[in-house]
């Protein structure tokens, strides 16, 4: 089933990771599929592997977004699908409540929330000449859950929630046709996650083994979520099989949020899970 044939999708930091199984997934069931990313090193192979069309954007540049969306329009006709996948974990000084600097926390959430407001504002103005569309926003259980070791990365999270909340209450009250809606991954085992799992593993003096064990045991159903579990959750919102749905949070995780176990642990300090970052590296 081609769930969105013909379609016109951008999907933010889709070079790799995460962003990248998500432009796969919309590809294989019909899409035409527009990458951006920061890294033009990764996302031009990634252009050429899969058949997308790459354009370089940071996502905390206002014009930027206007002038990707204009391209996207003028490439391909109309921009149909948004996926705002790009986001960051934030610098080691920022898992520090007490010591984390303002300055990193400003940039979690420039990337985090802001990129996101510009993706989903832009998009509108786009979606309302195309006569309606999709805006998927990418947040994390770390958003619905606290987060003591990455508080700026939670909280960006869980501004995204409200945010995909918002932007749907207002398409649906200015009758746009537009629907917007989150996805909250659980571990995912992205480079990203890779990247932190060895530093924190590092920190406390255990292989990597070892971490990814304890994470796992975390985890209800047992296993990580994979990019393609999370991708499959952007391609129903993304279709007319979720014309219903809008301001809703789909959440892939392995029943990390209902694990009261896992909630506990992440206050515990002798037992820090690995975070649950899904995100694509945007530096």
């Amino acid at each position: 089933m081609r769930r969105v044939d013909q379609q016109i999708a951008l999907v933010t930091g889709g070079a790799s990771g995460l962003g990248k199984a998500i432009a796969q997934r919309l590809a294989f069931d019909g899409a035409r599929v527009v990458i951006t990313d920061v890294q033009p090193g990764l996302g031009e192979p990634t252009a050429s592997e899969c058949g997308f069309t790459f354009l370089e954007q940071d996502v905390c540049d206002e014009t930027r977004w206007t002038e990707v969306v204009r391209e996207v329009e003028q490439r391909c006709g109309r921009l149909d699908i948004l996926v705002n996948n790009a986001g960051i974990l934030g610098p080691a000084d920022a898992m520090n409540l007490e010591s984390a600097k303002l300055s990193d926390w400003r940039r979690v959430f420039a990337v985090n929330v802001e990129g996101i407001l510009l993706g989903c504002r832009t998009a509108i103005s786009a979606m309302r000449r195309a006569g309606g569309g999709a805006i998927i926003n990418i947040s994390s259980v770390a958003g619905l859950l606290a987060t003591p070791y990455a508080p700026a990365y939670g909280a960006s999270k869980a501004t995204v929630r409200h945010l995909t909340k918002t932007v749907a209450q207002h398409c649906a009250q200015q009758k746009l046709n537009i629907r917007c809606n989150a996805v909250y991954p659980g571990v995912v085992r992205t480079p990203l996650w890779e990247r932190h799992a060895e530093d924190q593993a590092r920190q406390r003096g255990l292989s990597i083994d070892d971490l990814i064990a304890e994470t796992k045991a975390t985890i209800p159903l047992g296993e990580f979520t994979l990019p393609e579990d999370v991708a499959a959750a952007v391609s129903f919102l993304a279709s007319s099989d979720a014309r219903q749905v809008t301001g809703a949070e789909l959440i892939v995780d392995g029943g990390l949020v209902s694990c009261d176990t896992y909630a506990m642990s992440l206050n515990r300090p002798n037992m820090r899970p690995s975070l649950c970052v899904s995100e694509s590296k945007h530096p």
